[in-house]
């Protein structure tokens, strides 16, 4: 890993420190977390309140526990939505992965779908800025189909970052696919200060190595 990427995944580490609050947690609260994760990819869907209390013998204090920690993000009426890098709201980045449609959090939670669990997945999105369509074919960290992937990067609004809203509803609203190298130049120059760019190996790298640990 370069400089830049390990700057980056420090970066990204400080904001929202996953494998630290998943080390945290109790080994019962921690194999639940990883059981949800696992349920995105065998299911297609994240597990209930009803399954997730089959798991753990207080589920209220797991739900707390996970809220805080923001390994899993919940509805207001206390159902759970998500957990990095699925969720299951409808956003513009979609991957199948083992049969199942799951929607990732981000432009970079996609990319880690594949490293995570050792499945082919198939993200499909859209450049942030022209609308353009992303198709990425991924086994592990080995991009498929380069040539239709092409030359597609990934945008991160570092700025995007609030400290009253959970990552899922800020920051990650600003992780984005950008067409190719040129759009990817002109919009990081519109503002230097809180953007940085990554190539998709690049991001791919930095996707696997901030998720596959929650999985260990």
């Amino acid at each position: 890993m370069n400089a830049k990427l390990e700057k980056a995944l420090k970066r990204l580490k400080c904001i929202l420190p996953l494998q630290e609050r998943q080390a945290e947690c109790s080994r019962q609260i921690r194999e639940l977390h990883q059981h949800v994760l696992r349920s995105f990819v065998t299911q297609g869907r994240i597990l209930t309140r009803e399954e997730m209390a089959q798991r753990i013998s207080n589920l209220e204090d797991a739900i707390n526990v996970l809220r805080e920690s923001e390994l899993m993000v919940f509805s207001e009426e206390g159902m759970p939505v998500g957990a990095y890098p699925f969720t299951i709201e409808v956003r513009e980045h979609k991957v199948r992965i083992n049969s199942h449609q799951v929607y990732a959090m981000c432009a970079l939670d996609a990319l880690a779908n594949s490293p995570m669990f050792g499945m082919h997945a198939h993200i499909v999105s859209r450049c942030r800025i022209t609308g353009d369509p992303v198709n990425i074919q991924q086994s592990g960290k080995t991009i498929e189909n380069p040539n239709e992937a092409g030359d597609v990067h990934l945008g991160i609004v570092w700025g995007a970052e609030e400290t009253d809203a959970c990552c899922a509803n800020s920051l990650c609203m600003e992780m984005m696919y950008l067409r190719d190298s040129n759009i990817a130049r002109q919009w990081l120059e519109a503002d230097l200060e809180n953007r940085e760019i990554f190539t998709l190996p690049e991001a791919v790298e930095f996707a696997s190595e901030f998720f596959i640990p929650l999985t260990r």
